[in-house]
């Protein structure tokens, strides 16, 4: 496998344990206890995926992410969190994680999830071009422009996006689209869904509040309005 992850961590007991388990799936991993060490190793080894602590010595894990959906944006982000803070969870989501982990966890779950998304990183780079009203959705250039204006995205956004946009009129359940994006096998909550489409039309709607394009389809779960 070979590909880069990146593991910024603090607590080194967790990170040592967690690294020799992705190294045994075929994982180069790299590791950082710093966020800033994990911003300057990031930005050099453009790793497909960073696994980020949120608390961290120096800045925390939010900053990190913040700095890397702009530097590296095309990167995989998943955010571990303390079990009982919620809040952790849908503000780590909304500066632009992917996914997110709770502690203590599982290794085995923590593979399935980087698998997941090194999956939707993956099957973007095959897609072409597709037209829907003012949008302009370039798969192989990962880009999304609004009336000519470049829309910034996380993985998983491009990758919801597309999915609507490739099917427009089309109602995507919350369950569906779990399924589809985090896989058959994710045991997260259906919030996550949620929090993307709120963070998705934030950027694509004019009136986010009133969605023109990024519907509700109310007891059902999502669509892309039809032309």
């Amino acid at each position: 496998m070979d590909e880069k992850i990146l593991l910024v961590e603090d607590e080194e007991n967790i990170r040592k344990f967690t690294k020799i388990n992705l190294e045994r799936e075929g994982f180069k991993v790299l590791e950082a206890e710093t966020g800033e060490l994990g911003v300057e190793i990031a930005e050099r080894e453009n790793p497909i995926v960073v696994i980020l602590d949120i608390m961290l010595p120096g800045i925390d894990g939010y900053e990190v992410c913040s700095i890397l959906r702009k530097s590296i944006p095309n990167t995989g982000i998943i955010m571990l969190t303390a079990k009982t803070q919620e809040d952790d969870k849908i503000f780590g989501l909304e500066k632009g994680a992917d996914d997110y982990l709770s502690k203590p966890f599982n290794p085995k779950e923590l593979i399935l999830r980087i698998k997941s998304l090194i999956r939707r990183l993956k099957d973007t780079e095959s897609e072409n071009f597709l037209r829907r009203g003012p949008f302009e959705l370039d798969l192989n250039a990962k880009s999304l422009k609004k009336d000519g204006k470049l829309i910034d995205l996380t993985p998983t956004e491009l990758a919801i996006v597309t999915l609507f946009m490739k099917n427009p009129g089309r109602a995507f359940s919350r369950t569906e689209l779990l399924d589809i994006h985090w896989g058959m096998e994710y045991l997260g909550e259906t919030k996550i869904v949620d929090v993307n489409i709120r963070r998705l039309r934030s950027k694509i709607e004019d009136n986010p509040g009133k969605p023109k394009y990024l519907e509700t389809v109310w007891g059902t779960g999502y669509r892309w309005k039809k032309e």
